[in-house]
């Protein structure tokens, strides 16, 4: 059946007129009607484009309607974003344009369909999408889409850098670097007060010391990090590493020595009986008295400024080195989350020089003020020797440092993770800041304090870094 015989036979059944038998060649001659055909057809055409009009707009309206998801961005920081024409089912779009993209520093690459560029201002920024589809004739005005763009603002500039109260008694310097020789080798080292004390005009907590004992060739570096939440950890932290410099000053003499040079000749020659018992007695002998030197330093202070020794709590980690003819002899001791380690001349190996309280516990971190850590039975463990033919670089540094560069305590063992750090030293970071470690670089402390200036998101505690090299 024809399609107009077939409208004009609806058109009566919906009018509930019935073809009689003996009208049937009278509806077939109707029907056959040349002028009723051609009104019949102007009808189907009108019909027809009203459809496609219909279906046209309702595309139209489907696509300006259509959740468009793109990638935020940040002020400062190269962005780029793609629109897929193909994921977004946009296949019958033959003419666009986008616009508003000048006012954040955007471009958009028609070529690729690309927005890229580097935001220069933040906001939720409104983007037209101008369109025309394949179905509509050329001198059609485009049609427009809102596409939302959120650029956040560089979150570096929203932390204020207020100076710390220079009037309170226990005050210090917010951020310190220095660059030294330390016996046949150099130091170089700095401390930076955090982002969240710079931002409330609180003071650096972190403390470091150093010091070369040239009547014996001993060094030794001290790192300690105050509690956050301790109100005279600040004065805790220096306390503590100028305690152990100052134990060493009056109990690391050559008289002192002569045992133990005696025996570690011993144990580089692999002769005499319980050569190693000795060594590691020697050094628990001599550094948990220091740390317990420190640790009366603290309960001193306490009593004269009528405040709890929890007040003043910090974490503690230093070393002594020596060159031999033989080799260097590195003692260390730890209590706290602060890392300590030393990299071999050709930086494969990496030995952690002692451990992290950090647990599988809340409150796992110790204090170099906390009683209990001398009668504990792990407090053995806290002292670490080590001999070896030489070291690249002895490294010490707290958990501000060691938190968004390690990330977790099982990366400090791996050499891997070491040599990625040594590569960000070096320029291999975001901002492309360098520390040349060279004993001729002039500008070395700078640099490094200069390289921790690193963003990490959500680490921003003290930064207190220390390399002997």
């Amino acid at each position: 059946m024809s399609e107009i015989k077939s409208y004009i036979k609806n058109l009566l059944v919906r009018r509930q007129i019935i073809v009689a038998e003996d009208r049937r060649k009278l509806f077939e001659d109707f029907v056959a009607n040349e002028t009723n055909c051609t009104a019949v057809q102007q009808i189907l055409d009108i019909q027809k484009m009203l459809m496609d009009k219909w279906e046209l707009q309702n595309r139209i309206a489907d696509i300006q309607q259509q959740p468009v998801s793109i990638p935020n961005g940040t002020v400062g920081k190269r962005y780029e974003a793609i629109l897929d024409f193909k994921k977004l089912g946009w296949d019958d779009i033959a003419q666009y344009e986008l616009a508003g993209l000048e006012l954040p520093g955007l471009d958009f690459i028609k070529e690729t369909n690309t927005i890229t560029g580097t935001p220069a201002q933040s906001g939720d920024l409104k983007i037209t999408f101008r369109f025309r589809l394949s179905d509509e004739p050329e001198d059609t005005p485009l049609k427009e889409k809102q596409i939302s763009l959120i650029i956040n603002p560089d979150p570096k500039t929203l932390w204020k850098n207020i100076d710390s109260d220079r009037t309170d008694p226990f005050w210090k310097e917010d951020n310190i670097a220095a660059f030294d020789k330390l016996g046949d080798k150099h130091i170089v080292v700095a401390s930076k007060r955090g982002r969240s004390h710079a931002t409330v005009g609180s003071f650096r907590d972190d403390d470091f010391a150093y010091k070369y004992y040239e009547a014996t060739g001993w060094s030794i570096v001290v790192v300690a990090d105050g509690a956050g939440s301790a109100k005279l950890s600040r004065q805790g932290s220096k306390i503590a590493c100028k305690a152990i410099v100052d134990f060493f000053t009056e109990n690391f003499n050559q008289e002192s020595l002569v045992e133990f040079d005696q025996t570690l000749l011993h144990y580089k020659k692999g002769t005499g009986e319980g050569i190693l018992k000795k060594l590691s007695h020697f050094t628990y002998n001599h550094l948990s008295k220091a740390a317990y030197s420190a640790h009366l330093k603290l309960a001193e202070a306490a009593t004269e400024t009528g405040a709890n020794l929890k007040d003043f709590h910090s974490t503690l980690i230093f070393t002594l080195f020596k060159k031999y003819e033989f080799g260097y002899a590195l003692l260390s001791f730890g209590v706290g989350d602060c890392p300590i380690a030393v990299l071999d001349k050709g930086l494969s190996e990496v030995t952690l020089m002692n451990w992290l309280d950090v647990g599988d516990f809340g409150g796992g971190t110790r204090f170099i003020t906390m009683p209990e850590i001398f009668k504990d039975d792990k407090f053995s463990t806290r002292f670490k020797f080590k001999l070896m033919d030489d070291f690249a670089y002895l490294v010490l540094m707290t958990d501000g440092i060691y938190d968004p560069k390690f990330v977790v305590e099982a990366n400090l063992e791996k050499i891997e993770k070491w040599k990625e750090f040594m590569n960000d030293l070096q320029g291999n970071n975001e901002n492309n800041d360098k520390v040349e470690l060279d004993a001729g670089n002039k500008d070395i402390a700078s640099q490094l304090s200069t390289w921790m200036d690193f963003w990490s998101a959500g680490n921003h505690d003290d930064r207190t870094l220390a390399i002997v090299f």
